[in-house]
């Protein structure tokens, strides 16, 4: 069974949120970055990095109590490639690396868990294994490092790995339920969720 790590990405500004940091936004009494990072503690698949950033300090009181292992992104105004690689540097063993989004708070244990258990079928590994629903591919993706390692190195910009799993083969599909295209960008979005 391959060592797993998760990376969770919460070093953004949230712009189009408005003036208040995203990640706090409140779902269910709790802020968006708690609901995520629970999720990836409850999963009980190894190590959670969170990497921080714009609102560094506010979102690491938003998790206090959780045991996870917070890392500052310095230049998370780059974009999200620089808190991907961030995040993976922070977890330099495990074979497999899931990498949730903060702002996506209806993501649950059983995701990440069914995403592990589709990377560890019989067969060739694959380069990832991506949720789809509706036939549109989603997030949380689980990233194999052996085989992605010098292209997640030279990730640029404000974008994470989907540019580069678009352009391989060897990625390991799952049919998910909504929750892995609901992202919470704006007020709006949010009050959806509701």
């Amino acid at each position: 069974m391959p060592d797993f790590g998760l990376v969770l990405l919460a070093a953004g500004r949230g712009t189009r949120f408005g003036p208040a940091p995203k990640l706090l936004g409140l779902l269910d009494g709790e802020p968006l970055v708690r609901h995520a990072a629970r999720a990836a503690l409850d999963a009980r698949l190894g190590p959670v990095v969170v990497v921080l950033g714009a609102h560094g300090p506010a979102v690491r009181a938003a998790l206090g109590g959780l045991s996870v292992i917070f890392i500052e992104n310095p230049a998370h105004a780059e974009g999200l490639s620089t808190s991907l690689r961030a995040g993976l540097a922070a977890l330099p063993q495990p074979e497999a690396v899931l990498v949730l989004l903060a702002d996506m708070p209806r993501i649950g244990p059983h995701h990440l868990q069914a995403l592990v258990q589709a990377f560890s079928q019989p067969g060739p590994a694959p380069a990832a294994v991506v949720p789809v629903h509706a036939g549109q591919r989603g997030n949380p993706v689980l990233l194999n490092r052996r085989l992605l390692a010098a292209e997640l190195a030279a990730l640029t910009g404000d974008r994470g790995a989907g540019r580069l799993l678009a352009r391989r083969t060897d990625i390991r599909e799952v049919a998910l339920d909504p929750a892995v295209l609901q992202d919470v960008d704006t007020p709006a979005a949010l009050a959806e969720l509701v």
